[in-house]
């Protein structure tokens, strides 16, 4: 049986390379920061499967303030939104 690949609420396929946005809270505020990701992988808590991706923050996101780390972070799969392949260096 075939594995359906991961994809985002557009149909866009979600794979490492791929160049993302999602939400993020800084203080009592929401902002879209785009990233990477490194790692698509599963979680099986509380008895669901739920995608999660590993990713790497660009350090581009909306606001004022800028990101101050751009380590790995782990987000869930659902509300996130491809937008292209990730620029080569």
């Amino acid at each position: 049986m075939a594995r359906t690949p991961l994809t985002d609420f557009t149909g866009a396929e979600i794979r490492p390379g791929k160049l993302i946005v999602y939400a993020t809270r800084r203080g009592n505020r929401v902002r879209q920061t785009e990233a990477v990701v490194v790692e698509t992988k599963t979680n099986r808590a509380a008895g669901r499967v739920v995608p999660v991706l590993t990713v790497r923050p660009t350090g581009r996101e909306s606001g004022i303030s800028a990101r101050k780390t751009v380590d790995l972070r782990n987000i869930g799969a659902e509300h996130v939104v491809v937008i292209g392949d990730a620029p080569t260096a």
